[in-house]
């Protein structure tokens, strides 16, 4: 299939009390479910550093060229499967794995206070509850001002918003690594459809606009 969509899924690697990160279980999961013949699908762990993100994210959007990059970060205070609408630029103080922050305590020096995301978390919450995979979604616009956030940001900046982020709770509260894997795979298949939906609505509005008769 020439036309396989690329997908790029990544966790982030143990930091603080998370000894063991449930976002990256969560995805290495996804990774043994797929996403279809139709997808292909590349997982990848994000170090816990604001440096290496500003040195892996444009490569990671140059060099395959995705159609969608979907970052999953652990919450502790998280219930539920957590959809990010948007990333902020500021506000950047709590040190990352190697003790550092930005001096700038910002993402981007020139950069809009918050990017948002092209699809629509609220749509894509409502379909994942609706088809009761035992996995409860919920949205929310605030991802926490670290490496989760900052990752989110930089990465909507570099895609031109194709790009989503998901909290996930740690593991056993309440979801098992299997649950999670399940719930990320339902998200980012309706991500996907959704983007699809809105290209199809693009395509329609262009071709209504090129047939009208004078």
């Amino acid at each position: 299939m020439a036309n396989k969509k690329k997908v790029i899924v990544t966790g982030f690697e143990p930091f603080g009390e998370h000894a063991v990160n449930s976002s990256w279980v969560a995805v290495q999961e996804l990774e043994q479910l797929g996403l279809g013949e139709a997808v292909d699908l590349h997982v990848c762990e994000v170090p816990v550093e604001y440096q290496a993100v500003q040195s892996l994210l444009p490569s990671l959007w140059k060099e395959h060229q995705p159609q969608l990059v979907v970052h999953v970060g652990v919450s502790g205070l998280a219930t539920t499967v957590t959809l990010e609408q948007c990333g902020h630029n500021k506000g950047y103080k709590r040190l990352d794995n190697c003790s550092f922050c930005p001096v700038s305590q910002c993402c981007m020096e020139d950069g809009p206070d918050c990017v948002k995301s092209v699809l629509d978390m609220d749509v894509i919450c409502k379909r994942v509850n609706d088809s009761n995979i035992g996995v409860t979604v919920s949205v929310s616009k605030d991802a926490g001002r670290y490496l989760c956030d900052y990752t989110y940001y930089t990465s909507l900046f570099l895609g031109q918003g194709r790009s989503a982020f998901v909290h996930v709770p740690p593991l056993g509260k309440p979801y098992s690594s299997q649950s999670l894997g399940r719930g990320l795979q339902a998200v980012v298949q309706e991500m996907l459809t959704l983007l699809e939906e809105e290209h199809s609505e693009k395509d329609d509005k262009h071709n209504e606009h090129c047939n009208h008769k004078h």
